[in-house]
């Protein structure tokens, strides 16, 4: 995947998405957000990179069912696509590359 760049805020959402498999939409991915990286999300913002992440290719989505409590919209459903899969593992270990070059973090 050289040549694809994926921001820290993309990366969260990516991660999010591939964690609550099956159940990330919007408010489910902001909430994960929130409470695992313990910083304040906007619904809208997290809709903008879901869309950037689709143009991208990394994730799909599609409709789910409508439901009560949504006043009978239906959810936009994300799920993560292989390319989204493999860019999560090289920026996992680029990451990991760049931290293993930190003497005083490998003791």
């Amino acid at each position: 995947m050289k040549g694809t760049y994926l921001g820290e805020f993309e990366e969260l959402v990516l991660l999010a998405v591939a964690a609550l498999s099956g159940d990330a939409y919007g408010v489910t991915i902001g909430t994960l957000i929130e409470e695992q990286a313990n910083r304040s999300v906007t619904i809208s913002t997290v809709h903008n990179v879901l869309y950037r992440l689709e143009k991208k290719g990394f994730v799909k989505s599609e409709l789910g069912g409508a439901t009560a409590e949504r006043g009978g919209r239906n959810k936009r459903l994300f799920t993560i696509t292989a390319a989204g899969q493999a860019v999560l593992s090289e920026s996992k270990e680029i990451r990991n590359k760049m931290w293993g070059n930190i003497a005083s973090f490998n003791s």
